[in-house]
């Protein structure tokens, strides 16, 4: 190592001996092939040779310090470098033969100058390819011994497209002691039996289980960005039956900018193995609702009210409003948008939807355009605990934004609600329920259009059950699922802020918005999931532990009520629910009762929950849905 260092000093005075060498070695079978002589030339053609060579070497230097060639680092030279070579003594032999034919200098014909070009091109390709072997070589890149195959982990790679040559090649360069590929896995079959990198197909999908069980397959690297998400679900899906952990390349667009495709490969997650397509919009509609225009979201600082402005921002508004009580999100969505739309008029609010007179401060200072409604307590068992807190909040709070969107003639009033509100068996699901009642009132006698748009739960959320199993699983578990038979429906932050920006180029006013969530997902299953392709295996490396359903919790979620009818929008992903007709004077009774609670010194949870069952008539005891379900 320390004589490799001492001799990177003189790197380029190295460089040009050894390119001088090929010249002359060039030239001299150059000329033996052209004149059949091997050993010995004339007085004539040794001149000649000589001088060749010097003008040769003279142009071929400066060329080669023009092109900053000399600048190169060798071990990552690849094949670009290599024709560039072949260029660069090409042109220096071009440039000899205008030499000749302008000062008639005595070198060699054009005929020998090209032979001799192409001669000296292949050696110095030659020679670089093997310096590069030797630098990237563990003993001389690292400095130290290889370490023995049994510390390798056995790595198999899905994907025999550049992805997987990008990621051998750097496995080749840096991380020789680290992994041993055992192969690549591709669906095409006329690749079967052929290499990408000196690395050998040897299967498709069908073949995975058995080549990682004959192998002791440790990591799979899946290689593939572009690929439609129901075959990436099914590969996936074969991989976790294996117990090799699973790390994956994102889609084309995440990567792109990331020149090391070998950095970009992530865990997998729970997105990855959903299946559901990307969302399709109708950009245009949103823009016309949003460019140009002062957009207010309440609850700005959360999981879907942070997405809401983001995306709201693709689309030029006047002015963003971000209006929360918890500084400390609100402050960093605020920076990371400022950051990314320095010109934009983006303005963060600290208010709380419960303080009524505060509410209607900011709207008569903004005068909002659109109003998009997230802020709420979202957290079953929490609300269950508070359930005061709930009304507080999520009704109340409601109530005020509703009535300031009156006042000061908003456009469109969307509601974030959720599949909690269908059927509600808990406190946190009844006061949603609520305020989808209400917006749908208050849409008869105002201008304004109210409109609800429902989805269940969205991956990566704040309280979202994904992040915690990830955690639980990094600790070494258990992970905790409340009852082997619990289902929810799933989607992506993006994807639900998606339809609900879509779902609002629809709305009448009065609507209830239904999101098509895909299938349900059983909690059991997503936790083996995560558990399997972390690379453990479940109930033995890591156990799940059931810990019984908590207050208010149901066994499966419901999207429509069984009063509510569907009909279809234009989107294939966004249906619309008939509107229950109710009044603001019913509202206003139901809403009495519920002050009446608040205004008590003490109140039993009991006493809470049959006034929400008065005003909520579809509220249930979770026993009651989950029997029938189990039943």
């Amino acid at each position: 190592m320390e004589k490799v260092k001492k001799l990177s000093k003189y790197r380029d005075l190295i460089l040009m001996v050894v390119d001088c060498f090929c010249v002359v070695v060039s030239y001299y079978l150059g000329t033996a092939l052209l004149t059949d002589s091997v050993f010995s030339f004339s007085t004539y053609y040794s001149r000649r040779l000589v001088t060749s060579i010097v003008w040769y070497v003279f142009i071929y230097e400066i060329l080669y310090h023009m092109t900053k060639r000399h600048k190169n680092i060798i071990r990552y030279e690849e094949g670009k470098d290599y024709i560039f070579y072949i260029i660069l003594c090409l042109a220096t032999a071009i440039v000899l033969a205008i030499l000749k034919a302008t000062f008639h200098i005595n070198v060699a014909s054009g005929r020998m100058n090209i032979l001799a070009a192409l001669l000296i091109s292949m050696m110095m390709i030659g020679y670089r390819i093997l310096t590069r072997y030797i630098l990237i070589s563990d003993v001389v890149n690292k400095g130290i011994v290889t370490k023995s195959n049994q510390s390798k982990k056995n790595l198999l790679i899905i994907g025999a497209g550049n992805a997987a040559h990008e990621i051998i090649k750097t496995i080749h360069a840096n991380f020789k002691e680290d992994y041993e590929i055992i192969g690549i896995i591709d669906d095409n079959q006329k690749r079967l039996d052929f290499s990408v990198s000196g690395v050998k197909i040897i299967g498709n999908r069908n073949d995975i289980a058995r080549v990682c069980k004959e192998n002791a397959v440790d990591l799979i690297f899946f290689s593939i960005a572009r690929i439609d998400k129901e075959n990436k679900k099914e590969i996936l899906n074969i991989c976790q039956q294996t117990k090799a952990k699973v790390r994956v390349l994102p889609g084309i667009r995440e990567i792109i900018g990331n020149k090391n495709i070998f950095d970009s490969l992530r865990d997998v997650q729970i997105e990855d193995i959903l299946g559901r397509e990307p969302v399709k919009l109708d950009n245009t509609k949103i823009e016309s609702l949003i460019k140009n225009h002062t957009i207010l979201v309440t609850g700005g600082g959360g999981s879907i009210g942070s997405e809401l402005c983001r995306q709201i921002m693709k689309y030029q508004p006047k002015k963003l409003v971000m209006l929360d009580i918890y500084e400390n999100n609100l402050y960093d969505i605020e920076l990371e948008l400022k950051a990314k739309y320095p010109q934009a008029h983006i303005e963060a609010v600290i208010a709380s939807v419960r303080d009524k007179n505060r509410l209607q401060e900011v709207f008569a200072k903004v005068k909002p355009y659109l109003v998009f409604h997230a802020a709420a307590h979202k957290h079953v068992p929490l609300m269950e605990h508070s359930p005061l807190e709930a009304i507080k909040n999520n009704v109340f709070g409601t109530y005020h934004v509703v009535n300031a969107c009156d006042e000061f003639e908003v456009k469109k009033c969307i509601l974030i609600s959720t599949d909690k509100a269908v059927n509600p068996t808990n406190i946190m699901g009844a006061t949603k329920r609520m305020c989808e009642m209400m917006l749908q009132a208050k849409n008869a006698e105002s201008t304004t259009e109210y409109v609800a748009v429902r989805f269940g739960n969205v991956l990566g959320s704040n309280g979202s059950v994904v992040p915690l199993f990830k955690k639980q699983i990094a600790e070494g578990g258990p992970v905790t699922v409340t009852h082997q038979e619990i289902t929810r429906f799933f989607m992506t932050i993006p994807e639900a802020v998606e339809l609900v920006l879509q779902a609002m180029t629809y709305a009448k006013g009065g609507e209830i918005f239904v999101l098509d969530m895909g299938e349900p997902v059983k909690i059991y299953d997503l936790a083996k999931s995560l558990i399997q392709l972390s690379g453990w295996v479940p109930n033995k490396d890591i156990k799940i532990e059931i810990t019984g359903l908590r207050p208010g919790e149901k066994l499966y979620e419901e999207i429509l009520m069984n009063e509510e009818g569907l009909e279809k929008t234009r989107h294939d992903k966004i249906f619309v629910a008939e509107p229950i007709h109710i009044t603001m004077d019913e509202i206003e009774n139901k809403l009495a009762k519920l002050d009446l609670l608040l205004c008590k010194e003490k109140v039993d949870f009991s006493e809470i929950k049959n006034t929400m069952k008065e005003v909520v008539p579809t509220f249930k005891e979770p026993k009651e849905v989950n029997n029938q379900k189990e039943g």
